[in-house]
């Protein structure tokens, strides 16, 4: 059946049973067969035929539509499949956001290399929102879902922060009871820019937007999370920063009884943004499973 459509596709393109026959490399009478085996199949007449010219009907024309569509369809089924069967190969291109590639992405790379020999990585940790359409990067991790509609997203982990500081800081400055004590402290900021910045709070259905103000502001996590440490102030950061911190007691939490986030919704999920779709390359494919496993 499909490739009768393809039959039939070729003759309206060429408007000859003829040519297309030549260059199907198929006698006419034998594209003509196709043809009526297509009518006879969908009771329909799909052509007019005389001796100068081939004219489509009104089902010739919807026909036409559709096998078109099943005919790409059949087209990218076998470059998919055949794309499964491929091993990942050649330069992947990676920007993610500083704090996420140092602290997640970085680690796990020699492993992904090991498992895929024919792949070589090229990683810029930015912070800088990179254009995948004009810029030479595959994939790009960042927070959120991607405001392109022509980008392709996949989730790979949900971003929830907490609130820390130093022992030493608390016991110098005291530990905040309540959202508001923030006002009183030295926050530490990532730059948003905006000329105030507000982090918010809920417990239950208690919800509080507290304006915080400091000495220190950095577009990505890694110099307020080392300040902070160093006794420099409060900061709000992504969990997966400060996890292992707390655990060695480098961090403490505060208000462990809110839930803290920097945006009213939500401190928003992280994506691998690409482009593609369906076909992607091979390697692109393998590291974003890859990333979906390991993280």
């Amino acid at each position: 059946m499909l490739n009768a459509m393809r039959i039939f596709i070729k003759v309206v393109e060429l408007g000859s049973f003829s040519k297309a026959a030549n260059v199907l490399n198929m006698a006419p009478s034998s594209v003509a067969r196709n043809i009526d085996a297509l009518e006879q199949d969908f009771n329909a007449l799909l052509l007019k035929r005389s001796t100068r010219q081939l004219l489509l009907t009104e089902a010739g024309e919807q026909f036409l539509e559709g096998a078109r569509k099943l005919v790409d369809d059949e087209e990218r089924l076998k470059i998919s499949l055949s794309e499964q069967d491929k091993q990942p190969e050649g330069t992947l291109r990676i920007s993610v956001f500083e704090g996420f590639g140092r602290v997640k992405i970085c680690p796990i790379l020699p492993r992904f290399l090991t498992q895929y020999p024919k792949v070589k990585i090229e990683i810029d940790l930015d912070n800088r929102l990179v254009d995948l359409h004009s810029e030479n990067v595959d994939i790009a991790i960042r927070i959120g879902k991607p405001a392109d509609s022509s980008l392709h997203g996949r989730m790979l982990m949900a971003n929830q922060t907490s609130l820390c500081a130093s022992a030493n800081y608390l016991k110098q400055f005291g530990t905040p009871k309540k959202p508001e004590d923030l006002q009183r402290h030295n926050c530490l900021l990532l730059d948003r820019d905006r000329q105030r910045t507000h982090w918010h709070f809920r417990k239950g259905k208690q919800y509080k937007k507290v304006p915080v103000s400091g000495n220190l502001t950095s577009r990505g996590g890694t110099p307020i999370l080392e300040a902070a440490i160093h006794h420099g102030g409060i900061v709000q950061l992504s969990s997966w920063m400060m996890d292992d911190l707390i655990q060695k007691g480098n961090l403490v939490r505060c208000l462990p009884e809110w839930t803290p986030s920097l945006s009213e919704h939500s401190s928003g999920d992280i994506y691998a943004l690409y482009r593609g779709g369906k076909h992607m390359r091979p390697a692109v494919r393998a590291f974003i499973d890859y990333l979906v496993l390991s993280l």
